[in-house]
């Protein structure tokens, strides 16, 4: 007998992922309760995956995983702050 496999290409599976997407998942580098480190990774991750992406011409789409992840952990204030921030070019991380 032969099983056949379906043929799923990458950015499917990606789609799929984000429109299943509820909350932040456990994210193992950051172990404990308090998630202000992963809040802002996640923002950093978001900023540098479209800039990688687009300055190569390719879709953004796999970028909104991290965009929900930091929207799920990251008090709006903070994510206003971070924007303006990046605006000013006063932005305190490197994107």
């Amino acid at each position: 007998m032969f099983c056949r496999l379906k043929s799923v290409k990458m950015s499917d599976v990606i789609e799929e992922k984000i429109k299943n997407y509820r909350t932040a998942p456990f994210d193992a580098r950051f172990p404990n309760t308090n998630q202000t480190r992963n809040c802002f990774q996640n923002y950093l991750d978001f900023h540098r995956c479209n800039k990688a992406l687009s300055d190569k011409g390719q879709d953004v789409a796999p970028c909104d995983w991290y965009q929900r992840v930091y929207k799920s952990l990251c008090p709006m204030s903070w994510v206003a702050k971070w924007d303006d921030q990046i605006e000013a070019g006063s932005f305190p991380g490197k994107i």
